[in-house]
């Protein structure tokens, strides 16, 4: 298919006047688990989960040989790892590590963007040590994560975030891959569009329905042809398919929840024992919120019962909730009128959204009578 008019446009980052990395830490949570037991090293290790039961948060690259990976149910996991050691998160200790991490890059540049504890973007076009090559800041900042943490990063370094992303992730473990504004469409054309940053399982499937399959089928495609297909979406995968992504790098992203949940050794039946579950829930919202100052008006509880069937309920007040006894109650509100159960509960999850920083002063949140 032809193209647009104007399509050919070269925006502001795409011709490379922008120099971004994305730094992305290997297997974080196992990594950190094998560095600080010996025992684990060499091992295929997941953290979260259990034998019987709860989902695997993240899979040692040992773990990764046999098929294992993050959000993979734990009785699936040990069956394609018959050695695979469950190890219990530590996320103290990881967003500790993170925030040293964090350190290391504030020391290039101001603009830094976390996606999460063990991944960010960094805008280094401008940076604080007037080092002309993103590469050599790209591999000093590998080799001070090495050192001062004994951790491994790999690292893309591009000319806009979608590349960065992909860039990250093609030399991995432990690697650094560069991609100049020449080779960006040319990188792109080659992928499958299931590896496009923002293309989610059910979209690629709709896209392999319509026949695309790859970045050179998207690059095919008109921006009409895919905004009528996918809504505003058509727009971005028209022109990161092309190799340009003009989002700039924010240093002030707030995200948009935060959440915890629990996977159970037995189901649960009765309010009671769902409610006294569901306090380790919230102390570890709270504590998050506690941390980072992040306040949230709206809490969601979700539910997974025994035959995996799963239901959310949210409130949301007019004010910001300030304290964890005001959490806890919202929590307790949602879930009290979903008993008598007919089926055990497995799982329970709390997550605090719409979110703001507490120094903006949000009044006291009341529950209604």
């Amino acid at each position: 298919m032809g193209t647009v008019e104007g399509a050919e446009r070269t925006p502001a980052g795409a011709g490379g006047c922008r120099k971004i990395i994305h730094i992305d830490m290997d297997a974080f949570y196992a990594s950190v688990e094998q560095r600080d037991d010996p025992e684990l090293r060499g091992k295929p290790v997941a953290v979260g989960g259990s034998r019987e039961r709860g989902v695997v948060a993240a899979a040692s690259y040992e773990a990764r040989a046999f098929g294992v990976h993050s959000a993979m149910p734990s009785i699936t996991a040990k069956r394609k790892c018959p050695d695979l050691i469950f190890v219990k998160p530590r996320f103290d200790a990881y967003k500790a590590i993170s925030l040293q991490i964090r350190d290391i890059f504030a020391e290039y540049t101001p603009i830094i963007e976390p996606l999460s504890l063990d991944e960010a973007y960094l805008d280094i076009t401008e940076n604080l040590k007037g080092i002309n090559s993103a590469t050599q800041i790209a591999e000093e900042i590998r080799a001070r994560i090495r050192a001062e943490t004994e951790l491994t990063a790999s690292a893309g370094v591009p000319y806009n975030k979608f590349l960065a992303k992909l860039a990250s992730d093609h030399r991995k473990p432990d690697g650094l891959f560069v991609i100049t504004p020449k080779m960006g469409p040319e990188f792109v054309e080659a992928l499958p569009v299931r590896k496009f940053h923002g293309v989610g399982p059910a979209t690629a499937k709709k896209m392999e329905r319509l026949g695309i399959k790859t970045g050179l089928d998207l690059r095919a495609q008109t921006q009409i042809f895919l905004q009528r297909h996918f809504g505003k979406a058509g727009s971005y995968y028209y022109w990161v398919a092309r190799g340009v992504d003009e989002r700039p790098v924010r240093a002030d992203r707030i995200r948009k929840s935060v959440g915890a949940e629990n996977t159970f050794p037995t189901d649960l039946f009765t309010y009671e024992a769902a409610r006294d579950a569901l306090q380790e829930i919230v102390d570890k919202v709270w504590r998050y919120c506690e941390g980072s100052g992040i306040r949230g008006r709206t809490v969601t509880l979700k539910v997974k019962f025994a035959n995996f069937q799963q239901i959310t309920r949210s409130r949301t007040g007019q004010m910001h909730i300030t304290t964890r006894s005001e959490l806890e109650q919202l929590s307790n509100a949602l879930l009290e009128p979903l008993f008598p159960v007919a089926r055990g509960v497995r799982l329970l999850g709390v997550s605090l959204s719409s979110l703001a920083e507490e120094s903006e002063g949000q009044p006291e949140f009341s529950l209604p009578v």
